[in-house]
């Protein structure tokens, strides 16, 4: 199979090539050559810049599929489909399950409302909620103007080698450092999250069947909570951290951010309207093949390869200022 790839040298797409290559299939990346342009130097490259329109390293071209990791833009997938939409076999929309407009209770599936913005002209994301109107009409786009051969993808929160966000490698680089981790409560919060190798070897999987429609795409197959997710990590990192639970109330007080200051944490009691937004049906594509991996992999995966991020986690002191004494 010819596959090109809109991205490809960030994480999930970088996945997507090292996955394509061990299944055999010849990889095209498109994109600026801003981030590590040095990466798979045996495969080709197209520059270009979607931003700006330019897309005129695509004419002439066609391929079996396409694997669109970078559209944010409804424009973006616009000009795509209709400069080179006609010479692609299958494309793969990498969306989100941001898109979808309540997560208030735990198993929204694939019919449930998304997002919508009331002007069309907006491309600036602003919050979350804009983000995913523009990933929702990402979608739509696609399936206008590419009919019968697109197959939407929803990932949660994407995990695994090369994720600089930091946001579950705070949780496994900070409790491998030991000592009273600041765990915040309630214990069973739902968690979903899916690592990146499996999501580029199950989305190339569909795409050699030609696969359409839409799916949320996360993890793990069965219920994960907060504390389970925890003292996951603190076994496998052998640390002997002590998780020290907090009460939700009065992070919140104390100005924690949901999300940010402690990653994977919603704050579901304090904030219900996003309660449900890591309890995501995930049925559909579970049965359509998608193949999780241990939790216990991608978390000693993540203390050597996933880097920590300042912008993701509680600052040291903040976090000991927060501790019970």
């Amino acid at each position: 199979m010819n596959v090109l790839i809109l991205g490809g040298t960030l994480f999930l797409g970088r996945h997507l090539v090292e996955a394509a290559q061990a299944r055999g299939h010849e990889v095209t990346l498109f994109n600026r050559g801003q981030t590590n342009p040095a990466l798979f130097p045996e495969v080709e490259k197209l520059r270009g810049d979607r931003d700006t329109g330019d897309l005129s390293a695509l004419e002439g071209r066609s391929w079996d599929a396409v694997v669109d990791t970078s559209a944010r833009i409804p424009r973006w997938v616009q000009e795509f489909a209709e400069s080179v939409g006609d010479r692609v076999g299958h494309y793969t929309s990498v969306s989100s399950i941001s898109v979808y407009a309540d997560t208030s209770e735990p198993g929204t599936d694939e019919t449930a409302p998304v997002h919508v913005l009331l002007d069309e002209t907006v491309e600036e994301i602003s919050n979350a909620e804009t983000y995913g109107a523009l990933k929702a009409r990402c979608e739509r786009t696609a399936e206008k103007l590419m009919p019968g051969r697109v197959l939407c993808v929803r990932p949660g929160l994407i995990i695994g080698p090369y994720d600089d966000s930091g946001r579950f490698a705070y949780w496994v680089h900070r409790i491998a450092r030991g000592g009273d981790v600041l765990a915040p409560e309630p214990h069973e919060q739902p968690v979903q999250l899916v690592d990146a190798r499996d999501l580029a070897e199950w989305i190339l999987r569909m795409a050699e069947k030609r696969e359409t429609g839409v799916f949320n795409a996360t993890g793990p197959e069965h219920p994960l909570t907060m504390a389970e997710m925890l003292q996951e990590i603190v076994f496998e990192t052998g640390s002997g951290a002590r998780l020290a639970w907090v009460d939700e109330r009065s992070l919140v007080d104390a100005g924690i951010e949901a999300w940010s200051d402690l990653p994977l944490w919603l704050a579901p009691n304090v904030d219900p309207a996003h309660a449900g937004f890591l309890c995501i049906d995930t049925s559909k594509a579970v049965l359509a093949g998608l193949v999780l991996r241990p939790l216990s992999d991608s978390i000693r995966d993540a203390l050597e390869h996933a880097k920590t991020n300042p912008e993701a986690g509680l600052d040291p002191v903040r976090e000991q200022e927060l501790l019970p004494t």
